[in-house]
């Protein structure tokens, strides 16, 4: 057993000073059969300790249902194992560019504003989260032989709100399930974030990516004593669909390490390694100084330009941050481990077997709602995936304009069944078919939320149709919705949907890849515009013909020898004939 503490001017273990060198590592971007290489590496590169988010999310996609809720201890105890240390920043918010910061979307909902705030109703389910969720963590602190030494109370909430009530709350709560070891706060070297996010009693650190320096002075400024650390040291960044790839030099982000080893702080690399936001759970951002302007989707890899790459490959930044590592560690590095499997050879696979987007809304969407206006992604329970809003154009009339207003975030438009263009309101919430629309039509809008914001003031917002749907100035009523959960996906349901030829057309592409030597591999959907892809029913993620990302990565864990099924969900496009794996 040891002790962990926070002293005048460091962390002390057992009485001593010591220094923490951090990668980040979240658990739930990496598929678990690649945790203990992903460790290795940090080992080798300098790093003692990992820190990990928890997205709430994730675990209780509703209420008082619990998904994988113990994975964070199976991730603590491989931390363990790897002789290192574990910092848990377990939220309820995280933001790490995840579907709405982490927050489940049964909460946000009905909440809205009110989330992140000393509200009853937000309080109640955090409290039910943490004393579900903390247990693994506190039973793994480092005072009862365990690898974790602290714990976030929040993330980054100067950049959000002013209620230090809450925070305080938070620290509270997490005391009182038996958090032992030192709590922190992290926030932007900003003194309005820092005032805003920090909790007397509580350390403060900061979060930035160049100027350790100056960033350190503002932080004393507020916290007169104490370790020095950089709980977020942005060594790359993350990229959005439609935008140049994020790319950070090596050199620049290895002197920026290398200035805050030398003000003698902790610091904890973000990211160290990114992995890949499978699932869909990838989420998006808003343009702006205030983060309030058109929606930014993030993409599905969080390779974030990270000393390990997506793949767990060493980049140049990684024996740079090594070289700088080095100095500031007792004794030799360790060699990196080995590189885990890769695929033995390209394969390329036929989808040959279609099903439309309405037949298999039949067999997987959940129940039709008839309401005067469309509900919200929120009102529907949805929170990855598709809704179909059905509404009919009264007549005789003549064509009208047809538009959406509140559209969060894009529609593809059917009238009568006809194609009739692409909605895209990421530059505002309002957006008009092309052609102008006749009565006694029926128009059908396929809505996706290309993931709901994670950080800045547009946190909480609903997605779908937060408006109407409008024939010149006029709402039309009595609008029919349908979800298609992303999650309704299964290897058993998806075998009862009627499939046939494939036809050039969005809906459900199924195949088969033949592989002889399972591993790492990337794949490509040619062809393809907008959709998810599974394989042997994991889902990948989201692709998109927009860029920059222009392959998936695929854990080595999920192939097999043989026959590896394949699921294309074509929402926008003409549809893809085939599938490729790539040789990493």
């Amino acid at each position: 057993m040891s002790t962990f503490a926070v002293g005048d001017e460091d962390f002390l273990l057992d009485g001593r000073p010591v220094r923490l060198l951090s990668g980040a590592l979240h658990y739930f971007r990496v598929h678990e059969g690649h945790w203990e290489h992903r460790l290795g590496m940090l080992r080798a590169m300098g790093l003692d300790c990992v820190e990990t988010y928890v997205p709430w999310n994730l675990h209780e996609p509703e209420p008082g249902r619990f998904v994988d809720a113990d994975a964070l201890g199976r991730f603590l105890d491989a931390v363990g194992r790897a002789g290192m240390r574990a910092i848990v920043r377990p939220g309820p918010y995280i933001c790490a560019e995840w579907e709405n910061g982490g927050l489940p979307h049964w909460l946000t909902g009905p909440l809205g504003r009110r989330v992140r705030s000393l509200d009853p109703e937000f309080l109640a389910p955090v409290e039910a989260w943490f004393r579900r969720l903390l247990p693994q963590v506190v039973e793994r602190q480092v005072d009862r032989g365990g690898p974790v030494v602290l714990v976030q109370v929040e993330n980054e909430y100067g950049s959000y709100g002013s209620d230090r009530g809450y925070l305080e709350w938070v620290a509270g709560l997490l005391r009182d399930c038996g958090v032992s070891v030192p709590l922190f706060t992290s926030d932007g070297p900003e003194d309005h974030m820092l005032t805003g996010g920090s909790v007397p009693g509580v350390l403060a650190t900061a979060n930035f990516g160049s100027g350790a320096r100056e960033g350190f002075a503002t932080l004393r400024r507020h916290q007169p004593s104490g370790p020095l650390m950089c709980m977020e040291f942005w060594c790359g960044w993350f990229d959005h669909w439609g935008r140049e790839h994020a790319v950070r030099d090596a050199a620049d982000a290895a002197a920026a390490l290398r200035e805050i080893l030398e003000c003698g702080a902790s610091v904890n690399v973000y990211m160290a390694h990114g992995g890949t936001n499978f699932g869909g759970w990838a989420g998006a951002n808003r343009d702006g100084e205030l983060h309030d302007g058109p929606l930014r989707p993030t993409v599905t890899s969080y390779d974030y330009d990270a000393p390990v790459d997506e793949a767990g490959r060493p980049t140049e930044k990684y024996w740079a941050f090594r070289e700088v590592l080095a100095e500031y560690v007792e004794g030799p590095l360790p060699e990196p481990p080995e590189p885990p499997a890769r695929l033995g050879a390209p394969v390329s696979g036929a989808l040959d077997e279609w099903a439309s987007l309405d037949g298999v809304l039949e067999v997987l969407g959940g129940e039709e709602t008839v309401t005067p206006v469309p509900p919200t992604f929120e009102e529907l329970g949805v929170d990855r995936g598709l809704v179909r809003y059905r509404v009919a154009v009264p007549g005789p009339r003549r064509p009208y304009p047809l538009g959406v207003t509140g559209l969060r975030d894009r529609a593809v438009a059917y009238v009568d069944g006809v194609p009739a263009g692409v909605l895209d309101a990421s530059a505002g919430e309002d957006a008009v078919l092309p052609e102008p629309v006749a009565g006694l039509a029926l128009v059908d809008l396929w809505v996706e939320s290309l993931g709901r914001v994670n950080y800045g003031p547009r946190l909480a917002e609903p997605k779908g149709i937060t408006g109407g749907v409008r024939h010149e100035r006029q709402y039309l009523h009595g609008v029919r919705a349908r979800a298609l959960r992303l999650d309704a996906f299964g290897t058993e349901t998806v075998a009862e949907v009627p499939f046939g030829p494939p036809v050039k057309a969005p809906g459900l592409y199924r195949g088969v890849l033949a592989v002889a030597e399972a591993g790492d591999a990337r794949l490509r959907v040619p062809g393809a515009t907008r959709g998810f892809v599974w394989v042997n029913g994991f889902c990948l993620g989201r692709y998109w013909s927009a860029g920059p990302q222009e392959a998936l990565f695929v854990p080595g864990p999920v192939l097999r020898e043989g026959a590896n099924e394949v699921w294309v969900l074509e929402v926008e496009g003409g549809g893809p004939s085939s599938v490729e794996l790539d040789v990493l």
